[in-house]
């Protein structure tokens, strides 16, 4: 996984929109940090995020929206 040294904790995230509306599967993203996308629950905000490469995170995305990974 990348590092990162921001302070995710006032990083501006949205909420991803592959998520459920229904508050169930809701994940959250912060836009901005040079190559690396942070991830979280956001109904756990104050939990760990996953640091993701933005290398491995495009190809990722991709794949969830043309069907070859299920979501």
């Amino acid at each position: 996984m990348a590092s990162v040294d921001a302070d995710l904790n006032i990083t501006v995230w949205r909420k991803s929109s592959y998520s459920n509306g229904s508050g169930g599967l809701c994940l959250e993203v912060a836009d901005g940090l040079p190559g690396v996308v942070p991830v979280r629950d956001s109904k756990v905000t104050e939990g760990p995020a996953v640091v993701f490469p933005a290398t491995a995170w495009a190809p990722f995305i991709g794949a969830v929206a043309t069907g070859e990974l299920p979501l």
